[in-house]
């Protein structure tokens, strides 16, 4: 089997050295490709790419960046089967979770290559003779984006496209569990004549390739989305250079269910949005707090709606959850259930990996849910980053909102109750970056995303997220 070469300066490259990672199908086990392991003098060579070409890409008007961003988007749609295809085996999520983040990364393309021509500067009105200020914004430089292998199309979409537009160029690591469907991604955008050297990508593991990419002295921002403590040693890197950072962590996210929620809403929708993707992305819900009248009806209904929950490999059209991406995040899963048993937590459903000839050999595991959860549990108080949620009794909303925020995370919360006002001053008194009240949906790309506490720095998405790509000059000028 070959080993897949990196791709610099718009061309498939080899590696300066032979070793290589394998990639495995996430549903048998199998290995399907291999990638080059980038060496120090890959990531020079990558980020002189990217140095030369951020002196073009920069002065490109910004309505011909924007044409070409779309054309990208179109190309991604043209191409959208191989990157599908792809990611049912490097990830393995079902295809229909699939080809939403195909749809989704080419819409953020689009979504930036407007944004990018709303950019404004400003000039102040001192009314100061033979004087002018000029307040300008200009593309941060080369940027670095290490994205995770939960969604590796969507969260690097995140990072390229405000960075495409701000003027920026970019040098990407993905995951080494996931790294395909980047690299054909990155084929794709050259192929749609994205100039060369404006997205590079280099294949690796985070400790060496991701830690060589931060501390060089090229680039000027790292755009990161993963653990929390990863994040902090990034940050403390990023420091020793003063690159900016946007740091997109972990979550802990916490669900608050009044007595007042209309629970065919609430119960649906904290089901699907608690297990989708194999609870594999930073704001899934981790913890449920639902107040003591309605508590076992609601956990009556949670334990209906996740037997109903097929789970099974991507080559199963039915399948809503695939497996786990590694035996990683499997055993942190399983030691979740475990403490919480261990604690006094009862078992509502799910808690063991599944056998079978369709399992045997991927790290699957169903939808579990622990009842009479508590704050000693691990599952209560760690982002567990799979499909475990923990249940707590409370009293009250009021009890329900200090649980919440009694976390080092901050990044998402959900609130149910029919009580509108009660609702809103909750939403207001929860230390997180996003609420959704009375329904859960994917966060919107005109509206900023990221968290508090140590769910992260800076925010992603929106003209919010543009601007972490973009520096402030002031120029006074005398006439």
């Amino acid at each position: 089997m070959d080993t897949l070469n990196l791709f610099i300066h718009g061309r498939a490259v080899p590696s300066t050295d032979s070793a290589a990672i394998p990639v495995l199908n996430k549903a048998t086990g199998e290995t399907i490709a291999l990638v080059a392991e980038s060496t120090p003098d890959d990531v020079s060579a990558a980020l002189e790419s990217a140095q030369t070409a951020f002196g073009e890409w920069r002065q490109k008007p910004a309505h011909d960046r924007a044409k070409l961003m779309r054309r990208a988007a179109e190309a991604i749609r043209v191409e959208a089967e191989s990157l599908v295809h792809l990611l049912t085996l490097e990830v393995g999520k079902p295809r229909a979770g699939a080809q939403r983040e195909v749809e989704a990364a080419a819409t953020l393309l689009e979504f930036f290559a407007e944004e990018g021509l709303r950019i404004r500067g400003e000039i102040p009105q001192l009314n100061l003779a033979d004087e002018r200020i000029f307040i300008v914004k200009e593309p941060v430089g080369v940027v670095v984006a290490i994205v995770p292998s939960n969604y590796p199309l969507i969260l690097l979409s995140w990072k390229l496209g405000a960075a495409l537009a701000a003027g920026c160029t970019v040098v990407a690591k993905p995951s080494e569990d996931t790294p395909l469907a980047t690299l054909r991604l990155a084929e794709i955008l050259a192929e749609a004549v994205l100039p060369p050297g404006t997205f590079n990508v280099l294949t690796g593991y985070g400790h060496t390739v991701g830690r060589a990419l931060v501390e060089h002295p090229i680039p000027r921002k790292v755009a990161f989305t993963g653990g929390v403590e990863t994040g902090k040693k990034i940050a403390a890197l990023a420091t020793q250079t003063n690159k900016r950072v946007t740091l997109e962590l972990g979550g802990q996210c916490p669900a608050l269910i009044g007595a007042e929620a209309d629970l065919d809403v609430a119960a649906p929708a904290l089901l699907k949005h608690s297990f989708d993707n194999a609870g594999q992305y930073c704001y899934r819900i981790n913890r449920m707090y639902a107040q003591a009248e309605i508590y076992d009806e609601f956990l009556a209904r949670l334990k209906a709606g996740a037997e109903k929950l097929k789970v099974g490999p991507a080559s199963d059209p039915t399948s809503f959850m695939g497996p786990l991406v590694n035996g990683r995040l499997f055993d942190k899963s399983m030691s979740h259930i475990q403490d919480a048993l261990e604690r006094g937590a009862k078992l509502v459903s799910g808690g063991q990996r599944l056998s079978g000839p369709d399992y045997a050999g991927g790290y699957f595991l169903p939808p579990t849910i622990l009842a009479e959860a508590d704050h000693s549990m691990r599952v209560m108080t760690e982002e567990t980053f799979g499909p475990v949620v923990g249940v707590m009794k409370v009293a009250s909303l009021e009890e329900a909102i200090s649980h919440a925020n009694n976390s080092r995370y901050g990044l998402a919360a959900y609130i149910f109750t029919k009580d509108v006002a009660q609702a809103l001053r909750a939403a207001e008194r929860i230390e997180v970056g996003s609420v959704w009240i009375n329904n859960i949906h994917r966060s919107y790309n005109e509206a900023p995303f990221g968290g508090f506490k140590e769910s992260g720095l800076g925010r992603e998405k929106s003209h919010y997220g543009l601007d972490e790509y973009l520096e402030l000059k002031t120029i006074y000028l005398s006439l």
